[in-house]
């Protein structure tokens, strides 16, 4: 009788931090009011600040203009929280996960919409893949929020929307945001 063959177990490095531990760190550096403080706003565009993650991740601090948002994206093969610090956010998310590559247009089921309203003092974590916007629908204050990121993002891809087609429109590598 032969064995069943069993995949090799992945192992995860053990100093690299869980998703708990970056919406931990986010939550409590957007409780951090000298920190807050700190960040030049523009009332044109969004300003932000590279910090210090845990365990080699990449963080930023990110302030957002009324009316800012990022447009449709993913952060690849990083998982990652964020946490609201002053103002109020929106999240727009698909509840799907997207071919890594090979596509450029794809058709989304009904259903797979998900909305956030994420207030000051809250925040969430989030898979790899996960295709989002994050949006000050505010018409007069500014928003303040802190993000993470594990690994450091290799890349971003970048979304338009029409209804319920998506597609693919640019990859950004980090030397094009950092």
């Amino acid at each position: 009788m032969s064995q069943p063959v069993s995949a090799p177990a992945t192992t995860r490095d053990p100093s690299a931090p869980t998703a708990a531990e970056l919406l931990d760190f986010v939550t409590r550096s957007a409780a951090d009011k000298d920190l807050i403080a700190s960040l030049p706003l523009d009332p044109e565009g969004r300003t932000w600040v590279r910090l210090e993650g845990p365990g080699g991740s990449e963080a930023w601090l990110i302030g957002w203009p009324p009316g800012t948002g990022t447009g449709w994206h993913d952060h690849a093969e990083s998982f990652g929280a964020f946490a609201t610090a002053a103002g109020e956010l929106k999240e727009n998310a698909l509840a799907v996960r997207l071919p890594a590559s090979g596509w450029k247009t794809l058709e989304l089921d009904e259903g797979v919409d998900r909305e956030r309203q994420l207030a000051a003092g809250s925040g969430r974590a989030f898979g790899t893949h996960h295709v989002h916007e994050v949006l000050n629908e505010s018409a007069a204050e500014h928003a303040v929020s802190v993000h993470a990121y594990y690994p450091p993002l290799p890349l971003i891809r970048r979304f338009s929307r029409s209804g319920a087609v998506l597609r693919l429109e640019q990859v950004e590598r980090p030397e094009d945001w950092q």
